[in-house]
């Protein structure tokens, strides 16, 4: 979270410094400080600045990589506390920024099929997220080609639904991703696949995934959300 996040989230809120340094256990000075720029804001700190402001999620910290399994990163949860509709009932969860969600789940080798269908909306409804980080991220770990599919697929739904900000938000980040569109063939998180899966998908992914060398046949028409 930076300073002018922090002050544009207190003005949403119609909060003074003082109400709002008593709500979060701090001194004015220090959330001056903080606003300022002169003080970062401490991830603990950042975390119960979303929580007690109702900051959007994109101000939480960006933790990096992590080489933990589906299960123990509880992706439907993490999908769900950000809003995902697919999984509303698990709306009460441990929000993480959507940003560093992306990145975790295009890191997982193998994923359940509902929470891949499940990210070209995270790319739609936090188009604003740090793009730069997880460009970074993506580029630094040969994800790109995994997070390029996503993002076009997101696109796609933005053009169904006339959402023009996500629509040019996310086709200047496509944009920005073919650039780096890797050679090698991959999966949309699921290597486990056969070779009979991989040779019957090389021969009828969309045109879509073929782009970014992968092999996986979903299309925006999969994606209940983007109806």
């Amino acid at each position: 979270m930076t300073g002018p996040q922090l002050k544009s989230a207190r003005g949403a809120a119609g909060w003074s410094q003082e109400k709002t340094a008593a709500r979060l256990g701090i001194t004015q000075a220090y959330l001056s400080m903080m606003e300022k720029g002169q003080r970062s804001v401490p991830p603990d700190l950042a975390a119960r600045i979303v929580s007690v402001l109702h900051a959007p999620p994109t101000a939480l910290p960006l933790h990096g990589p992590e080489r933990s399994s589906a299960a123990k990163l509880g992706f439907h949860s993490m999908l769900g506390a950000l809003g995902y509709p697919g999984f509303a009932y698990l709306r009460r969860g441990r929000k993480r920024n959507p940003a560093d969600v992306l990145f975790l789940a295009l890191s997982q080798d193998d994923l359940d099929a509902r929470v891949v269908e499940a990210l070209p909306w995270v790319a739609f409804a936090f188009s604003d997220l740090d793009w730069n980080w997880l460009l970074s991220q993506a580029k630094l770990h040969d994800r790109q080609n995994r997070l390029g599919f996503v993002v076009q697929l997101a696109g796609e739904a933005a053009v169904r639904q006339s959402a023009a900000g996500p629509c040019s938000a996310l086709e200047a980040v496509q944009s920005r991703l073919e650039r780096s569109r890797l050679a090698n063939e991959d999966t949309l998180c699921h290597d486990s696949m056969t070779e009979a899966e991989r040779k019957w998908l090389r021969q009828r992914r969309p045109a879509s995934a073929e782009h970014w060398n992968l092999l996986t046949d979903l299309t925006v028409d999969h994606l209940a959300w983007a109806a």
